[in-house]
């Protein structure tokens, strides 16, 4: 069985903001690699997000500080349905019922996580937005979905 190393995000060395950037004590991550590494080992268990890494010894889990969300829409594709790529190289259907609004973001909340819009992915998915009468409108394919609005925390 290979060792582990578990590390409290109180001890963790490095935290995501409300952006989905990472942070360590020396400023936000700048090298593109180092953050899709990053990104793509983000796992979540009963005890919260993590970074995983795992050698042929060992699996190291590091929890970590994140304000709002961690994963984050990063692109869309749009074919028969729209599909949500999201930081952590997953795709996943959209479900425009569980669209919502809050401080100004758009999220997606699904059975295991809530998901934040970044700038590129939110003017994509834009175009299927309308509001009226103050209440934001997702269209798709003929059938129209109100936008929850959650009050700002």
């Amino acid at each position: 069985m290979k060792k582990q190393i578990i590390i409290s995000k109180e001890d963790a060395v490095f935290w995501m903001n409300k952006n989905g950037d990472w942070h360590n004590e020396h400023g936000k991550f700048e090298h593109p690699k180092i953050i899709k590494y990053f990104n793509a080992s983000i796992k979540k268990d009963e005890h919260g997000y993590y970074v995983c890494q795992e050698t042929d010894e060992l699996i190291e889990k590091v929890y970590f500080r994140y304000e709002d969300s961690v994963l984050f829409v990063l692109d869309i594709k749009v074919n028969d349905n729209i599909i949500l790529i999201l930081n952590n190289n997953d795709t996943i259907k959209l479900d425009p019922k569980q669209l919502f609004t809050r401080d100004d973001n758009l999220y997606l909340q699904t059975s295991e996580h809530q998901i934040k819009f970044k700038d590129r992915a939110l003017l994509k998915i834009s175009k299927f937005i309308d509001e009226q009468d103050g209440q934001l409108l997702f269209k798709l394919k003929g059938k129209t979905y109100p936008v929850k609005q959650l009050s700002d925390a």
